[in-house]
C-alpha cells in the first residue's frame, strides 16, 4: 500500500506491518483501514463543566470532524483542561490561571507529537485557552489553525445589556450598600443567558480578534457568537481549512511573522482591548521565534486610533460588534489609517487588505468609527517605566479620561486583603491601591484583580481611585524578585504619569536603596505541586511570564 503523501507524520504512527499493533487498537474504538490511510487531524478542545465560556465546545468539534472527513482527512479529538477566570475570580483557585495557559500548551503539544498528527485544529474559549492555543500552533508548526468558540450573549437588566462584568461590579455596590440583595440577584441570574464567553473585549474576545489579525483564525469565524447555526457553519469550515493548510503545507510560523504580530497590536489598541493581550502576544511570539518586547506596544498604541466601543471601557458588547458587521470593520478602519500590514496572511488565504476590503458594515451601526473620526486618538493601552516598574508596566486607557493621579498608597500583600478593605469602606478617594507579591512567581500565577477594582468601581470610586479605569498592571519586576513595589509602604507617595509613560513612588533614590538592603524574599506561598513548579520555572511578566523558553532567546 502507497503511503499518501499528506500523511507526513501520522505514517510513522500507522502505515507498515510494523505499526499492526497501533492499527489495531484504533480500530478497536472505531477507526477503519481507510480512516488510516487518510492524513491525520488532532483537533483539541478546552471543554470543560467548569464554565459557560467553552461549553459549546465539544458540538463545534463534531462540526470540524465533518469538515476534515469532507475534506479527505480523518480527524481524532482530545481535550485539555481550562481553569475559569470568571468562576475563579477573587480566590486561591484564580491562580492556576495563567498557570494552565502552560499545561494547556504543553498538553497540546504532547498529544500532538505523541500521535504524531499531520495538522491541527485548535478551539478555544476561556481567556487563557486562546493564547495557549496559538502557542501550541507556533511551537509544533505543522499545519493548523485556532478556532474561536464564540462570545456569550448579553444578559438583560433593566432594559440594558449587561455582562459578568456588572456582577463583579453589582458585588462593590452592594458592599457600598448603594442595592440590596434583590437587586445583587436580579443582576447575577441575568448576567450570563448560555454558553460562551465573556462578552465584553475582555480577555477572550481580544484574544479572539488579535488570533484573526494575526491571522491563525479564520477570517471572520473568531466573532461569530457562540451559539447559532453559524457557528457551527464555520466550524465546519475550519475543518475543511485545515485539510487546504496540510495540502499547501502552510505552517503557523509561515502566519505569525513580525508583521502579522503588529497587526495583532494595533487591533487590541483599535479596540481598548484587554491589558493580557500584552503578556499573550509576547508569549505566542517566543513561541513563534518573532522577536517583540514590551515597548512595541506603546510605540503601536500611540499611533493608534479607538475606533471601537466595546465594553468594559465602551458602550457595546461582542455580540453587537458582529452584528455591526464582524472584526472586518476593525481592519477597514486600521487600513484607512494606515496602521495595518495588508499584505500579511491569514490562514483562510486571504490577506490582511482582501479581509478589511470584503467588511460591510450594517446601516447605522454605532459600534466601529471610522478612523479619522476615532472615540479617542490613541489606542487603549499605554506602557510606563519608573523607579516602581524598571522593566515596564501596562495601563489600560480606555474607559477613562485621566492620564495623570497622585495619591497615598494603600499597600496590600494579597489580593483578598484588598478586596476585604474595599467592602469594609477603608479606601478613600484619592487613594492608590497596590496590592503585591501576586505576581506570575510571588503569587505564583499573577491574579488578575477584576474583583477588587470592579468592587471599587461599583462602590462609586472609580473615577477617583488608582485602579480601573486607570489601572496598572504587570508591574516588573515583581516584588517577589526584588522589584521596587514591594518596597512601598503605606501612606508613600505614588505619582502616575501616563503622559510621560511613568510610574514612581516620590521618596529619594537614598531610602529606596536603604529598604532594598532590608528587604528579604519572603517563602514561596507552595513549596511543591504545580504551582511550586510554576513559581519556579516562570519568566518576568514583560517576557510574557512563559516557562519555556522558546526558539527566541533575544
Amino acid at each position: 500500500m502507497t503511503t499518501n503523501p499528506l500523511k507526513r507524520h501520522s505514517a510513522e504512527m500507522t502505515d507498515g506491518p510494523s505499526r499492526a499493533p497501533a492499527r489495531a487498537m484504533l480500530k478497536a474504538i472505531g477507526f477503519t483501514d481507510e480512516d488510516l490511510a487518510k492524513p491525520i487531524i488532532g483537533v483539541a478542545t478546552t471543554w470543560i463543566e467548569t464554565m459557560p465560556c467553552n461549553y459549546n465546545q465539544r458540538v463545534l468539534a463534531q462540526f470540524v470532524k465533518e469538515g476534515i472527513r469532507a475534506a479527505g482527512g480523518t480527524p481524532m479529538e482530545f481535550n485539555t483542561i481550562s481553569v475559569s477566570d470568571g468562576v475563579t475570580m477573587g480566590t486561591e483557585g484564580m491562580k492556576a490561571s495563567l498557570v494552565s495557559r502552560e499545561v494547556i500548551t504543553d498538553s497540546i503539544e504532547l498529544v500532538t507529537r505523541g500521535h504524531s498528527f499531520d495538522g491541527l485544529v485548535v478551539i478555544v474559549g476561556c481567556d487563557k485557552t486562546v493564547p495557549a492555543g496559538a502557542m501550541a500552533l507556533a511551537r509544533l508548526n505543522i499545519p493548523g489553525l485556532a478556532l474561536y468558540n464564540g462570545a456569550i450573549a448579553p444578559g438583560k437588566y433593566q432594559g440594558k445589556d449587561i455582562t459578568i462584568q456588572e456582577v463583579f461590579e453589582a458585588v462593590g455596590a452592594h458592599g457600598a450598600g448603594k442595592i440590596d440583595d434583590a437587586a445583587l440577584k436580579a443582576i447575577e441570574d441575568a448576567a450570563c443567558p448560555g454558553a460562551g464567553a465573556c462578552g465584553g473585549q475582555f480577555t477572550a474576545n481580544t484574544m479572539a480578534m488579535a488570533l484573526e489579525f494575526l491571522g491563525i483564525s479564520p477570517a471572520g469565524a473568531n466573532a461569530v457568537p457562540a451559539i447559532g447555526k453559524h457557528k457551527e457553519a464555520e466550524a465546519r469550515k475550519a475543518g475543511e481549512l485545515v485539510m487546504q493548510l496540510l495540502k499547501n503545507d502552510t505552517k503557523p510560523r509561515d502566519i505569525m511573522t513580525r508583521a502579522a504580530f503588529e497587526n495583532a497590536i494595533a487591533g487590541v489598541a483599535a479596540t481598548g482591548g484587554s491589558t493580557n493581550a500584552v503578556l499573550h502576544l509576547l508569549a505566542i511570539a517566543r513561541e513563534a521565534g518573532v522577536p517583540l518586547e514590551i515597548n512595541d506596544f506603546d510605540d503601536i498604541a500611540e499611533r493608534t486610533p479607538t475606533v471601537a466601543s466595546l465594553k468594559p471601557g465602551g458602550d457595546y458588547v461582542a455580540e453587537d460588534l458582529y452584528n455591526a458587521g464582524g472584526y472586518g470593520l476593525v481592519s477597514k478602519e486600521l487600513v484607512s489609517a494606515g496602521m495595518a500590514h495588508v499584505s500579511e496572511a491569514n490562514v483562510s488565504g486571504q490577506n490582511f487588505g482582501q479581509i478589511a476590503a470584503a467588511a460591510v458594515a450594517t446601516p447605522g451601526q454605532q459600534v466601529v468609527a471610522p478612523a479619522d473620526k476615532p472615540f479617542k486618538p490613541n489606542g487603549g493601552l499605554a506602557i510606563l517605566r519608573g523607579n516602581l516598574a524598571e522593566d515596564g508596566c501596562v495601563v489600560k486607557l480606555a474607559g477613562h479620561e485621566r492620564t495623570q493621579h497622585r495619591g497615598p498608597a494603600r499597600v496590600f500583600d494579597r489580593e483578598e486583603d484588598a478586596f476585604v478593605a474595599v467592602q469594609a469602606g477603608k479606601i478613600n478617594p484619592g487613594d492608590i491601591v497596590v496590592i503585591r507579591y501576586e505576581g506570575p512567581s510571588g503569587g505564583p500565577g499573577m491574579r488578575e484583580m477584576l474583583g477588587v477594582t470592579a468592587a471599587i468601581v461599583g462602590a462609586g470610586m472609580g473615577d477617583s481611585v488608582a485602579t480601573r479605569g486607570l489601572m496598572v498592571g504587570h508591574i516588573a519586576p515583581e516584588a517577589f524578585h526584588g522589584g521596587n513595589i514591594g518596597l512601598v509602604k503605606e501612606g508613600d507617595t505614588i505619582v502616575l504619569d501616563i503622559d510621560n509613560r511613568r510610574l514612581d513612588v516620590d521618596i529619594s533614590e537614598e531610602e529606596l536603596t536603604d529598604r532594598r538592603a532590608a528587604w528579604k524574599q519572603p517563602a514561596p506561598r507552595y513549596a511543591s505541586g504545580v504551582f511550586a513548579k510554576y513559581a519556579r520555572d516562570v519568566a518576568s511578566a514583560n517576557q510574557g511570564a512563559v516557562t519555556n523558553p522558546g526558539i527566541f532567546r533575544g
